[in-house]
């Protein structure tokens, strides 16, 4: 569906149910950045539920999130905010919860790096544009946003 994500080699995914914690399964690099895709299974059904990433980034932050880490695609899957203003790493698993979520997917995308220098924010728009081309809409958890 994303074929704009093919060309970033550098990506992986990682489950989550309500009852892991998200600081232990999430296995995005801490001093890159990127985009990341969130996936719902439940009931034998898969459903994109979350485009996000690291935003826009100037070469100042950028430089301060290769020495540090904050900021970077980790911090901003466990640390950013979602929910009623809540780090991802409660509100996911509660909100799993409340609609019977099985596990979330998540797949994490490199969009910076020695071959490329997409800006993440870009990427996300992007991918929010073709979202929604094909479904008239946004992902749910975007649009409680």
């Amino acid at each position: 569906m994303f074929n704009e994500l093919n060309k970033y080699k550098k990506n992986g995914h990682f489950f989550l149910t309500s009852e892991d914690k998200l600081q232990e399964v999430c296995n995005a690099p801490e001093k890159q950045i990127g985009v990341f895709l969130t996936y719902a299974l439940k009931n034998g059904r898969v459903e994109l539920v979350f485009i996000g990433g690291t935003g826009e980034v100037t070469k100042k932050e950028l430089n301060a999130i290769q020495s540090t880490g904050i900021g970077g695609i980790k911090d901003q899957l466990i640390n950013g905010m979602q929910f009623t203003d809540v780090a991802r790493e409660i509100s996911w698993p509660a909100q799993m919860k409340k609609e019977n979520i099985e596990a979330l997917d998540v797949y994490w995308y490199v969009t910076h790096s020695d071959k490329y220098t997409d800006s993440p924010g870009k990427v996300e728009n992007i991918l929010f544009e073709r979202h929604y081309q094909l479904f008239q809409r946004m992902p749910r958890w975007n649009s409680d946003l």
